[in-house]
Parts: C-alpha cells; sequence; structure tokens
C-alpha cells in the first residue's frame, strides 16, 4: 500500500488579481451585511464588522 499524502490547512497565496478582488469585495459586502442584520451592539455583529475591515484592509492593500 502507497503511501498517500492530502494538503490539509495549505495556504494559497493571494495574488493582486481582479478574481481574488472580486472574490474579497463580495465577502466584504457580506459580513457587512450580516452586520446590519444583528441587533445593535451585539458580539455577533461586532465580529462581523471586524471581518469586513479586515477584508476592506487587505483589498486596499492589493490595489
Amino acid at each position: 500500500m502507497e503511501k498517500q499524502y492530502c494538503k490539509v490547512g495549505t495556504v494559497t497565496p493571494m495574488e493582486a488579481n481582479t478574481d481574488i478582488i472580486s472574490l474579497l469585495e463580495y465577502q466584504y459586502q457580506m459580513f457587512l451585511d450580516k452586520a446590519s442584520n444583528m441587533q445593535t451592539n451585539t458580539q455577533l455583529g461586532e465580529f462581523f464588522e471586524s471581518k469586513a475591515q479586515k477584508i476592506k484592509k487587505t483589498v486596499e492593500d492589493l490595489v
């Protein structure tokens, strides 16, 4: 029996191309929508807002 290796947890580097940027912009909008649908001042809403801000910063760094 041969050994088989899987790539669990591997990371693909993000390059500044339009596909990645559009994916990040979509994720950013989804997190903002989720945060706005939450009741004000909830921990989950704050979590979604912080994730959106991190994605926004990543997009700005790529552009």
